[in-house]
């Protein structure tokens, strides 16, 4: 197997800055409901940019009469898309430069389908009108290709870190919990249940709130209404949040005893860093209502959560002696 060039590896890491801009942008539209601020896909009213003169405007409602022009919804939606769309070609471009050098074309061909199911599903989320089930994984498209690009960069520049074998058991179960909880983050977000609970540590001030469970995570919602807003009900919604909530603590503890048992070694430092900021952001987040900035650094919080124990896990996967 060819040694990796610097250009492929530093490509990578390009795709992997525009990863995470696409997933930060991601989370930025949906928290300033512009999801469908251009009902059509992949233009905005059949056009390329955004309808800005009073004949495009006119042409464009024209064309979609339920759907007035909204510029300040309209331009975080494409803007999203030309950020996604980049992404895509620098992947292919990527795959192709690195199957060219005699690389394994197994991770470069997964992230190129991977990044066309993400087209797919950034269409059906516009078709389908926010359909959480799209929207949800979408979300979990976005940070499985981020995650993926992490792996390729971290494949290509080499170990730096290298753990016990034994903590192996502990690096998957904790690389489960924060998927599922990033899973949850996104069926949150799409059902519109962040402030369902507006306080914190309890959930209108009790403990234990009035939930439903069957509503709250029903997957056979219907096909077809616009579920921009949400639809379920105040009790369903609670559950959401409130399951949300005990995710966190799962991935605390989880999270939590992997950094522990780490040791001294640098990387037991990061996780815990990231660890303790993304529950203080997730806290700020009921405390300040949901202020933008607070939530889109929730979301960037995930990722970076994410990537962390994703880089122990490879750690283990590849040690051969230990280094701290």
């Amino acid at each position: 197997m060819p040694e990796a060039t610097p250009r492929t590896a530093n490509l990578v890491a390009v795709a992997i800055a525009l990863a995470a801009v696409v997933v930060v942008l991601g989370a930025y539209t949906r928290l300033v409901d512009a999801g469908l601020g251009c009902p059509d896909w992949p233009g905005c009213y059949g056009m390329i940019l955004v309808p800005e003169t009073a004949e495009e405007i006119a042409r464009a409602e024209a064309a979609f009469p339920e759907s007035p022009v909204e510029a300040d919804k309209a331009w975080p939606e494409m803007i999203h898309r030309y950020a996604a769309a980049s992404l895509g070609l620098v992947v292919l471009g990527i795959a192709v430069l690195a199957v060219k050098e005699g690389h394994s074309w197994k991770l470069p061909a997964a992230l190129v389908l991977l990044v066309i199911a993400q087209g797919a599903f950034g269409a059906w989320t516009v078709t389908l009108k926010l359909w959480p089930q799209v929207v949800t994984t979408h979300l979990l498209g976005g940070f499985a290709t981020l995650a993926l690009l992490w792996v390729w960069w971290l494949a290509l520049r080499g170990r730096r870190w290298r753990v016990e074998a034994s903590l192996r058991g502990l690096s998957m179960t904790t690389l489960a919990v924060v998927v599922i909880q990033v899973a949850l983050g996104g069926w949150l977000t799409a059902n519109y249940a962040a402030l369902a609970c507006p306080d914190f540590p309890t959930c209108h001030g009790v403990w234990i709130p009035d939930m439903d469970f069957v509503a709250g995570f029903d997957i056979f919602q219907d096909v077809g209404p616009n579920y921009l807003g949400g639809l379920m009900s105040s009790d369903a919604r609670v559950a959401i949040h409130v399951v949300h909530r005990l995710g966190a603590v799962a991935v605390l503890v989880s999270a939590g005893w992997l950094a522990f048992r780490l040791g001294a070694r640098p990387l037991a430092w990061v996780l815990g860093g990231v660890l303790a900021l993304q529950l203080a952001l997730g806290i700020a987040n009921v405390v300040f209502a949901l202020h933008l900035a607070v939530a889109v650094l929730h979301n960037a919080g995930a990722a970076a959560l994410l990537l962390v124990v994703v880089t122990t896990v490879c750690s283990i996967r590849s040690s051969g002696t230990i280094e701290r």
